[in-house]
C-alpha cells in the first residue's frame, strides 16, 4: 500500500488534520499521521477555527486525535507525499531541525506537497519556495515574501498549484485542495 506523511501537532486545525488523513485513507492510502516527540497511538489536541466575522478567526476546542505512527521512524524514501496540517502547530513545528529536514527532503525530490493555512510557515522555514507560486492564510503571506515565494492571494475556497507544491488558504479550500493534491500524486477517481 502507497504512503502518505501528514505532519501535525498539539493545536493543529481540527478539519486541516482529520479531512484530508480520512480523504487519503478513503482513496487507499495508508496515511502515516506524526508528530515530533510522539509515538504511535497517542493523541495530539486540535483547535476548530472559524471565520465569524472577527478581524481574524476564532478558536475552539477540537477532538483528540490519534496518531498512526512514531516521528522518530519516519523514513522520508518511504512515502509517495506529504501533508502539512494548518493551525497553530505550524509555529512550534517549524523550529524542529528533524521536521525541516523531512520537508526539504520531499521538496529535493520533488515529492508531492500539500500545505494549508499555516503550515506554510514550515515550508518557509525549510527554505523551499523560492520562486515557486503558492499561497496561505493571509497572515502568513510576509513569510511566503520573505521565503522567496510568490504569494498568489486567492478565495479561501481555492488551491494554488506550482508543480509538486498545492496549497490552500485554510479549511474552506479542503475540495480543490485535496482535489489539486490527488492530481499531482497521480490518483484518478472514476464515477
Amino acid at each position: 500500500m502507497k504512503k502518505i506523511l501528514l505532519l501535525t501537532g498539539d493545536y493543529a486545525e481540527d478539519y486541516e488534520t482529520m479531512v484530508p488523513f480520512q480523504m487519503l485513507e478513503m482513496v487507499g492510502y495508508e496515511v502515516h499521521a506524526v508528530c515530533p516527540e510522539k509515538k504511535k497511538g497517542q493523541t495530539i489536541k486540535t483547535a476548530i477555527h472559524d471565520f465569524e466575522g472577527d478581524q481574524t478567526y476564532s478558536e475552539k476546542p477540537g477532538h483528540n486525535f490519534q496518531l498512526t505512527y512514531s516521528f522518530s521512524d519516519v523514513i522520508e524514501s518511504n512515502y509517495e507525499g506529504l501533508v502539512i496540517v494548518g493551525g497553530r502547530a505550524p509555529e512550534y513545528l517549524r523550529l524542529n531541525d528533524r521536521v525541516l529536514e523531512i520537508v526539504k527532503a520531499f521538496s529535493a525530490k520533488d515529492k508531492p506537497i500539500a500545505a494549508i493555512c499555516h503550515g506554510i510557515q514550515i515550508l518557509a522555514a525549510a527554505e523551499v519556495i523560492k520562486g515557486k507560486k503558492l499561497t496561505s492564510y493571509p497572515a502568513v503571506s510576509p513569510e511566503v515574501k520573505l521565503a522567496g515565494g510568490e504569494y498568489v492571494e486567492v478565495a479561501p475556497t481555492e488551491a494554488v498549484v506550482d508543480g509538486n507544491l498545492v496549497t490552500s488558504p485554510a479549511w474552506p479550500g479542503h475540495q480543490k485542495w485535496i482535489a489539486e493534491f490527488l492530481k499531482v500524486l497521480g490518483v484518478e477517481i472514476k464515477l
